[in-house]
Formats: C-alpha cells, structure tokens, sequence
C-alpha cells in the first residue's frame, strides 16, 4: 500500500485497499455501540495517511478533547526538536542551565507540606524529567533514581522549552504563549494540524509557587489531529519530506528509558520519554513490540505502530467498560485497538 500525508483534508481507502477485512472493520461500529451504552467516544483508524474508519457516538467529529498526560509525548517531541535545533546541548543539559527558577520554591511554597525544591534538583536533568524519573520536590527520590508519573516535574521541562525560546515569563507564565505556543508553530503548523491548546492548575494551598512550577500545557485535539499527529510520529517525525521531529531521538523516546531498565523491575520497562512503550511486550503484551502511545486520563489515546502503519485513537476512548470493579483495575486501553488490527487480512 502507498503513503500519503493529508493536507486540510483526509484521503480515504477502502477497508479492503487498506488491507482490513471489510466484513470484520464493518462490525466495530455495532460493537463500539453495544459496549458504550451511552457513554461517548471518538474512535478511529488510519493506515499509511489514508483514513480507514471512524466511529463517534455524544460527540461531534471535529469537537476537542483534554489530552491530558498524553500532552507528555508532544513535549517528548519539543524535547527532541530543541536539540536538533540547537537550543539545548542535549537531553541530558542540566534544567537548572535553561529554568533556574525551578528552585525558587521554598518550604512551604510546594504543592503540599514536605514538597519544595531540594537542593539535589540542581541536579536534574532535562531527559530525567520527560521520563518521569526526576523526583523534583520528592524529598526521598534523587534524580534518576525513582519511576514517579508526575505532573510538577513535567511542566518544569516545558517552561524549561519555553525558556530557552523567549516564550515563557516566570511572572506570568501565559502571557507569551508558553510550550503550547511552541508546540503549535514546530509541530502543529507543520503538519497542517488544528489542535489548540491552554493552561491548567490543581487547586492547591494559596502560597504554593504555581507559577514556577504549576501551568500544565493542556493539548486540545480533535480525532484526527490525533491521527495526524500519530502519522506523523509512526514515519519517525517526517511529513513529506520534511523532518519535523528528529528520527534519532523519536527512536529512542520510544523505548523503554535506560534510567527505568537500570533502577525498575522487568515488569515496569514500559515507559520511555513521556511515550508508553511495548519493547519489553510490558506494556501491550500481545500488540506488536515496536507500537507506543501517547495516554492520558479520560481515556485518551494515541496508539502507533510503524511496522502495520496503523495508527488507532481513542478521545476518549471506552477504558472504563473493561473496569473490573472488585479489583478496582483501570479498564484496559488494549480491548479497542484489539478489535481494529484484528480486522487486518
């Protein structure tokens, strides 16, 4: 099957031209809608730029939602772009170098009692916090050390992006568009995408030093803005020719990070630079070990695999109604993109 890239708007294939069994594809709609019940969801399918199928039920089709933490593999990205351009050393630059108001949080001024800026953050590198093993303001976690999903840390990385590019003003952390707008003119532009994005805080104690580390960059897409997206990262950050992300670093975000294989049980090995990661099989233990995500609450999700060309997406998806409630198990993102490659020929 040929590659294309969609413009504004998507080509379409056939099941059959796109090598899906139509008969199988054809009974996705039926079952998505048995298994929702009322629930809404955007889900869809693409193969090599071409859309293959769609299904929406409570939602319109162009209508955003919240990416959440799959937000993380976007900044991955910005991540990888500054290197290559030139803006950053390499990952593994110091955060202190690029946002020394990182430790402008003293006792009292953290999220929570106990929490604040320790003075072996200096220490912290720019790759430490996109893998989520930086323990920033976590007393008992030196940087590297510890696998801790984390939301303060990450935004420390994005004004740290922000920082180096004159978009970020630690006094009012979205009067020059911050990450969002960086992420929007280096990747969405180029791409034609139209995701739109804004900042978000939790409500925290009144002295906390939201400013310094608080202002999550919140990514607003559409379902295909996520496949687009994912079409994008599945040729390894190029879009007709044209190399947006850097390939080097797209191919070693998406494994599992050497700091989780040096420090993590076996049974953790599934998370790379803000990408969840198969490598190991952890992850997705019978979906092809080159596929990753972006994955955020809300069941949100953007499933990629280079080697189908497929990418599936969920906004959002239906987690929840494969939730066993005795066990209090998060439903599993694997039911849906199951059901779709399954109807490959």
């Amino acid at each position: 099957m040929d590659q294309t890239f969609p413009a504004e708007n998507w080509e379409t294939r056939s099941p059959e031209e796109a090598g899906f069994s139509t008969d199988k594809l054809g009974s996705v709609a039926p079952w998505l809608s048995e298994l929702a019940g009322d629930n809404t969801y955007q889900v869809a399918v693409c193969r090599n730029g071409y859309l293959i199928g769609e299904w929406y039920q409570g939602t319109d089709p162009d209508q955003p939602h919240r990416q959440a933490s799959a937000a993380k593999s976007y900044y991955s990205s910005m991540l990888g772009i500054a290197e290559a351009e030139g803006r950053i050393g390499s990952p593994d630059d110091k955060v202190i170098d690029h946002y020394p108001e990182m430790m402008e949080v003293p006792d009292g001024k953290g999220p929570k009692p106990g929490r604040y800026a320790f003075e072996k953050d200096r220490e912290i590198t720019l790759r430490q916090l996109i893998c989520n093993v930086s323990g920033y303001m976590k007393p008992e976690e030196e940087p590297g050390k510890v696998f801790h999903y984390q939301t303060y840390g990450m935004n420390i990385l994005t004004h740290a992006l922000a920082n180096i590019y004159g978009y970020h003003d630690s006094e009012a952390p979205d009067r020059l568009g911050g990450c969002g707008r960086l992420i929007e003119e280096k990747i969405r532009n180029p791409i034609q995408g139209t995701w739109g994005y804004e900042y978000s805080n939790f409500k925290l104690q009144p002295e906390a030093r939201l400013n310094i580390f608080g202002y999550y960059a919140q990514i607003y897409s559409s379902a295909r803005d996520l496949l687009r997206i994912g079409h994008l990262w599945m040729n390894w950050g190029s879009w007709n020719g044209t190399q947006v992300i850097p390939e080097k670093y797209l191919k070693e975000a998406t494994v599992t990070n050497p700091f989780i294989r040096e420090n993590e049980p076996e049974e953790n090995w599934k998370y790379g630079h803000g990408f969840w990661v198969n490598d190991h099989g952890k992850q997705w233990a019978d979906l092809p070990r080159d596929s990753f995500a972006a994955s955020g609450a809300g069941a949100k999700h953007t499933w990629v695999c280079p080697r189908l060309g497929v990418v599936v997406i969920q906004n959002p998806g239906l987690w929840d109604q494969f939730r066993d409630d005795e066990k209090k198990k998060v439903g599993n993102q694997n039911e849906v993109i199951h059901c779709i490659i399954n109807t490959l020929e």
